[in-house]
């Protein structure tokens, strides 16, 4: 399979089989965490990276092919090893999968185009979208994230805003820290305030332990974690 991974099981999704929507690190982003190495192909262009019906076509081959694995699946899951929102035809293929299979579809985004309504529109249909924020001011976002030239994270945070208004599905907001960039609690704090406003259903909170973009970069200690679940609240889960 070329578009297709899985399925793996995983503590938040399940049993989930995934889809990749543009080539290998296609992303907006070149997160200093990320486990798949550094961002090659660093781009804020939205395109129909690939076939639409190339990725339709596997995932109904692979049902065919997968009937008993077919049954557990929990989620059909968009993210891939790029930015899923970076294809323009994304909202096509969420409706063609939920029309032809019987299985909830998940989103992971990075959130860098959430605040565009043609993305949260496309988006709507999902049954999940798990996306990340990691900072709440732009100097730390540059810093863990480092996003294409242009892109503000107060964008990032109104588009996080109007996706949780106008969604009816699940919002699990995925928070990444790294030790002495964005995990002293004072930044959390700050991000708790936006958090607040955005009222995910979830808040996901995670720190770098598989290897990562760039060396050292190392996780917030276990302690620290448990006392910043309780600045952000009961909704709050240490992944």
């Amino acid at each position: 399979m070329k578009y297709l991974y899985g399925p793996v099981a995983s503590r938040r999704l399940g049993f989930s089989l995934g889809v990749s929507l543009t080539p290998y690190k296609t992303c907006d982003f070149d997160c200093l965490y990320c486990q798949l190495g550094q961002t090659t192909n660093k781009t804020k262009e939205r395109l129909a990276y690939v076939s639409i019906d190339d990725i339709f076509d596997e995932l109904k081959t692979w049902f065919q092919n997968n009937t008993d694995q077919a049954k557990q699946l929990n989620f059909i899951t968009l993210s891939g090893c790029g930015e899923p929102t970076l294809h323009t035809e994304l909202g096509t293929l969420i409706l063609r999968i939920k029309e032809h299979f019987s299985v909830k579809v998940a989103l992971i985004t990075n959130s860098s185009y959430l605040n565009h309504p043609s993305v949260r529109n496309a988006i709507i249909s999902a049954d999940l979208i798990v996306p990340s924020l990691d900072a709440a001011t732009q100097e730390i976002f540059e810093k863990v994230d480092r996003p294409v030239p242009g892109i503000r994270i107060e964008e990032v945070i109104d588009g996080l805003i109007s996706l949780r208004k106008e969604f009816k599905g699940k919002l699990w907001l995925e928070v990444m820290l790294v030790k002495g960039i964005n995990g002293d609690i004072g930044h959390v704090r700050r991000l708790q305030k936006v958090i607040e406003k955005i009222n995910p259903d979830k808040i996901q909170l995670n720190s770098p332990v598989r290897s990562t973009a760039e060396p050292n970069i190392l996780p917030v200690g276990k302690n620290k974690l448990v006392k910043i679940k309780e600045i952000l609240g009961e909704k709050c889960e240490v992944l």
